[in-house]
């Protein structure tokens, strides 16, 4: 068993690689053992591409070692999947490469899976070991598991706030809040995350461009909650240089599934909403049905309010600076279980989950 845990460990350090890169897809990590060997390894490192067992099959065979796949190993964070998407199964690969036994972190809660790849196996007579470190795979892929089993998607809430507890001006003026090493790490954050949202105010008189600058990763998808569909179409928000959404009261279209994130053209789409009913709710129940998996919502206050409100939100990602403003529009008060703090330069932040 200490062997398992040790190799399982590996092959989470490798799922962790296509963080920003699968998504609707969850992060999969796949190390093949032969004699406490490592012979081949690889995992998932981007939508629509090959899986990671199919990636450390292939890596087994570069090296050499196909021949002792009849009695190695497959550690696995995920169950295999048995079903054709845009790969063939690779429960089905596993079986035909006549492996041993196949150890494996999670099981798959994609009804499309949900056991039968583990079945397939088993009736192969292949050997299964099953929930090896399953909570560090939870953790993991916890976008991925919460919108297949709630059908929401992961919500971050982040602000930052001066030493004395305000965002900004009374007047809505934005003011440069977090230091340099805060905005490096909140682009990074942004390319890990299928969307970020933010309010109709926050669109209007910030005219954020919401993309990755500072980071390499890809764009989230935009989204803004303009109830009337009043934004002026030259904010940057209307570029077409990402995919974006405009929840309102008004109009819909087709809204296409997230995937969209991985073309290089888009139009906006519209996500009508009915007044009178929780506008948190209804929005996250559309986008998860378009696979966007999580949210980063970055304001403005009244977004934000709503959201702890709701209690649709599961992090929260606080900065405070040791600027000082005296009067201003008052930050969100935190909530949850406090998780750790750390200082980046000047800044300190803190971290929140939903207890």
């Amino acid at each position: 068993m200490k062997r398992d845990i040790q190799w399982m460990q590996r092959a989470l350090q490798l799922a962790e690689y296509g963080r920003g890169s699968v998504s609707p897809n969850p992060m999969v990590g796949c190390v093949i053992v032969h004699n406490d060997m490592i012979i081949g390894e690889g995992w998932h490192r981007q939508y629509g591409g090959p899986h990671a067992e199919v990636r450390a099959i292939e890596d087994v065979e570069r090296r050499g070692n196909a021949a002792l796949l009849s009695e190695a190993t497959v550690y696995v964070t995920l169950e295999p999947c048995s079903h054709t998407g845009k790969t063939p199964p690779c429960a089905d690969l596993l079986i035909r490469k006549n492996v041993k036994r196949v150890v494996i972190c999670n099981t798959d809660p994609n009804p499309l899976v949900a056991g039968s790849g583990i079945q397939k196996l088993k009736g192969a007579g292949i050997e299964v070991c099953q929930d090896v470190l399953s909570q560090a795979g939870l953790e993991l892929n916890k976008r991925f598991f919460l919108a297949l089993n709630k059908n929401r998607p992961y919500v971050i809430l982040k602000w930052a706030e001066t030493a004395d507890g305000f965002l900004g001006h009374t007047n809505g003026a934005p003011v440069a809040i977090s230091g340099e090493f805060s905005n490096l790490r909140v682009h990074k954050w942004r390319s890990e995350e299928d969307a970020i949202l933010v309010g109709f105010n926050t669109a209007l008189v910030d005219n954020p461009r919401l993309n990755v600058r500072k980071w390499e990763g890809r764009d989230p998808v935009r989204i803004v909650l303009d109830r009337n569909r009043i934004l002026p179409e030259t904010l940057h928000f209307f570029d077409q240089t990402q995919p974006t959404i405009v929840a309102n009261y008004k109009d819909e279209t087709e809204l296409p599934s997230f995937p969209q994130r991985y073309e290089e053209t888009f139009e906006t789409a519209l996500v009508k909403l009915i007044p009178g009913k929780d506008e948190i709710e209804q929005l996250l129940g559309e986008l998860v049905k378009r696979k966007v998996y999580s949210v980063f919502v970055e304001g403005g206050p009244a977004v934000i309010n709503s959201f702890l409100k709701s209690g649709f939100w599961d992090e929260i990602r606080r900065c405070q600076s040791n600027k000082v403003l005296k009067e201003g529009i008052m930050a969100p008060a935190p909530r949850g279980i406090l998780m750790g703090s750390e200082k980046v330069q000047d800044d300190l932040w803190t971290y929140y989950k939903k207890s």
